[in-house]
């Protein structure tokens, strides 16, 4: 039996993703460093007082909307070239390795700060590609949305956040493009 429920590490890469809401109004919750640096804190990618840079910053969107273009790719899209290596890059930045202990070898990062946190939320990535999961984190479809979402239906294919609002607004175009071509 497949399992369909959202594992706990990839709702949190799925935050993660969607700290920026794109519609109808660009906001994103990461306003300046500080801000990230709350964040992450948050959100348990990192823990007690953080100091982050515009730098860090810059590199955080980075590795935000490379992920995003990685379940752009899981929904169907082009994957964006560049996207790899700015994650590997991230990785590298983060130290990742391995920690092996009796009953498990998580991957961890050897760096403090903002760099450890992003390792954490890549950590998790890896974790998923290993487990088959990170297939079913997708973008929707719907070119004004690519919100992250968790494709629980049994074959895989769903293409919307949210039927109630980017898929029915999808169905509509194509019925009005239909009727247009009567």
């Amino acid at each position: 039996m497949t399992e369909t429920h959202e594992p706990t590490g990839l709702m949190r890469v799925r935050d993660f993703i969607n700290s920026v809401d794109l519609m109808p109004v660009l906001k994103d919750e990461w306003t300046d460093p500080a801000a990230l640096a709350v964040w992450l804190r948050e959100h348990g990618w990192i823990e007690g007082e953080v100091t982050a840079t515009r730098a860090d910053l810059a590199r955080a969107v980075e590795v935000r909307e490379s992920l995003r273009a990685l379940t752009v790719a899981n929904s169907g899209g082009d994957l964006d070239p560049e996207a790899l290596p700015r994650i590997q890059a991230a990785a590298d930045r983060a130290g990742l390795s391995v920690r092996f202990d009796r009953e498990e070898a998580p991957l961890e990062p050897r760096r403090d700060g903002i760099d450890a946190a992003l390792g954490r939320v890549l950590a998790v990535v890896a974790e998923s590609l290993n487990d088959g999961t990170w297939s079913r984190l997708k973008a929707c479809r719907a070119d004004d949305c690519l919100w992250a979402f968790y494709d629980t239906s049994r074959n895989r294919s769903a293409a919307w956040c949210s039927m109630a609002s980017c898929g029915n607004r999808a169905k509509a175009r194509a019925f009005r493009a239909r009727q247009r071509t009567k």
